[in-house]
């Protein structure tokens, strides 16, 4: 219910690759990435080539862009001769931009479309992340040549944590599904000794786990509205796109933060024939969820059926070497999942003290041709 496309080169992918997962899933590549500028929609440019035929920018502005976008193409990180003298680690993002003299509608789509900022407060952090975020996203857009930089698992998201059921399965893991009110139980010292559900306890010296489970140990952190709309036509202006995310940045709406738009339908089998679901959502920044997410909403057209729903955002506030409980960050609003995979990487070091070698060969990963 917090969908999420995954980046088609992006550290998720990675992770299902160097775990084996792939084989239990079959993706198809998500139509569009679009973005909201000046109360309309458009297709993310992602390449030197895309930037000269976008509608974004005027002529002039698109050979500054264009030649920005070579920049980030040839720019490896280890290879100085391609840095053009720059130092990205000392330099800001903002300093970077400006060098090549773009104005504020092209570095407002840069940053929150391809590079994927929740917010600006990327401009004054070192350049080298958001020339790593764009690089990224282009190679996942040349990766299955599809519209966009996002893949999505036929039959929607619980692919996931079922591929990684059967792997866990597959090496001994025990699985207890739908076992309600889970109490987690510590010891004298403060340690996880258990998790209690029906009476029974099953013994344990770890837990890892989501905010939900131990209130006691976690910090809010703020709110995310979404509205849920049942539709029976794609999103307008989104070239009849099945699938599609559109980015609508917060100078556009005089935000704090970007508001997220997310469609799926019946063609990656998440909806009955002829029906699309879309998924408006933001951190709240008001207390009235349908008049802050009304800018989204709006761009959806008719609705059958629209729903509300609001779910706060937490972080662990507790020392897991202290106590061997070990909690995931809430979901944010973003409609991309490297965020979430950042915060499970890093949960796994702190469990076993290793990092994940995710330098995999990302053929591996091909999905069925009749999917693309």
């Amino acid at each position: 219910m917090v969908p999420k496309f995954m980046m088609a080169n992006g550290a998720l992918v990675r992770v299902l690759i160097h775990t084996g997962v792939t084989k239990y899933l079959s993706f198809k590549a998500v139509d569009g990435s679009y973005v909201f500028n000046k109360g309309k929609i458009h297709k993310v440019p992602s390449t030197d080539m895309e930037a000269l035929k976008s509608p974004l920018m005027g002529l002039f502005e698109k050979r500054r862009a264009g030649k920005f976008f070579l920049y980030v193409q040839d720019y490896k990180e280890n290879d100085p001769s391609t840095h053009k003298g720059l130092d990205l680690t000392k330099m800001t993002s903002k300093e970077l931009i400006s060098k090549y003299g773009l104005d504020d509608n092209t570095i407002d789509f840069i940053g929150h479309a391809v590079a994927l900022h929740k917010d600006d407060s990327y401009l004054s952090e070192p350049a080298i992340e958001i020339v790593k975020r764009m690089k990224l996203y282009a190679e996942s857009v040349a990766r299955f040549q599809g519209g966009s930089p996002y893949i999505y698992p036929l039959y929607g998201l619980g692919e996931l944590p079922q591929g990684f059921a059967r792997l866990s399965a597959v090496y001994g893991g025990t699985y207890m599904l739908n076992k309600p009110e889970c109490k987690v139980e510590f010891d004298d010292e403060g340690k996880v000794c258990g998790v209690t559900s029906e009476g029974e306890t099953a013994k344990c010296r770890k837990v890892v786990c989501d905010p939900s489970y131990v209130p006691e140990k976690v910090k809010k952190v703020g709110k995310v509205f979404r509205a849920i709309a049942i539709m029976s036509h794609p999103i307008p202006n989104t070239a009849e796109s099945h699938s599609v995310q559109i980015i609508i940045p917060q100078k556009q709406l005089g935000r704090k933060s970007d508001m997220y738009v997310f469609c799926c339908s019946y063609s990656h089998n998440v909806a009955s024939k002829g029906k699309f679901i879309a998924f408006v959502s933001a951190q709240a920044e008001s207390d009235n969820p349908e008049a802050e997410l009304k800018p989204g909403i709006d761009l959806l057209g008719p609705v059958d059926e629209l729903f509300i729903d609001i779910y706060d955002r937490s972080e662990p506030a507790n020392d897991p070497s202290s106590d061997n409980c070990f909690i995931s960050t809430s979901y944010d609003a973003t409609t991309h999942f490297e965020s979430t995979v950042m915060d499970v990487l890093s949960l796994y070091t702190k469990i076993t003290g290793k990092t994940v070698d995710l330098s995999v060969d990302l053929s591996a990963a091909s999905a069925a041709e009749d999917d693309f």
